[in-house]
């Protein structure tokens, strides 16, 4: 079976690509959705996140406290490391369980981090969905009521799209100048082909 990363910037759509390959048929396993469900379901990461943040970094209800997460690690790139190390090896686990469930010719792995973490090397072939920054920065602002500043301190964190275009297989401009569809289904058929 197949291997495909999909990844893109805040903002770019690969969520929305993601959906068509759901509509076709083909699992998308989403590696931040899970990696905040793990942050909350799985005593290894809830026991080494304790151990180095303190048994303060959740809740009452043990659910993770996202703000002080949050605000502890948005301008520390060594502990975003570190946390990144304790969810990442739990992630890519369960991507590997849940891989070994679909009976499909290939999956989709979609991840906002694909190619910082490395992630990608163990993909087949890798996607890049991205998008003008300005259209990126609009579509956010709408989503999560932020402001531009916001979003685009939260792009300076990501890669660059010309660094992930150097490593990506597949690249899908989501410019709306040009059709996706079509480019989808061509993808469909070659990792079909290749399953």
């Amino acid at each position: 079976m197949l291997k495909i990363g999909i990844t893109g910037g805040i903002g770019s759509g690969k969520s929305t690509i993601c959906s068509f390959f759901t509509l076709i048929g083909i699992p998308v396993f989403q590696a931040d959705v899970e990696a905040k469900k793990l942050l909350n379901e799985s005593a290894i990461i809830r026991g080494k996140m304790t151990l180095y943040f303190g048994s303060d970094i959740y809740l009452p209800n043990q659910t993770i406290d996202r703000k002080k997460l949050a605000q502890l690690i948005f301008n520390s790139p060594s502990l975003l490391e570190k946390v990144n190390s304790i969810v990442h090896p739990e992630v890519r686990k369960r991507f590997f369980d849940w891989c070994d469930q679909q009976k499909t010719p290939y999956i989709i792995h979609e991840a906002a981090i694909l190619f910082e973490t490395g992630f990608a090397q163990m993909m087949d072939y890798n996607i890049l969905v991205t998008a003008p920054k300005q259209q990126r920065t609009a579509w956010v602002m709408n989503r999560d009521n932020s402001s531009a500043k916001q979003v685009e301190e939260r792009m300076s964190k990501q890669w660059p799209d010309e660094k992930k275009e150097q490593l990506a297989d597949f690249i899908i401009k989501n410019n709306n100048q040009e059709l996706i569809i079509p480019v989808l289904l061509e993808l469909d058929q070659k990792f079909r082909a290749h399953g």
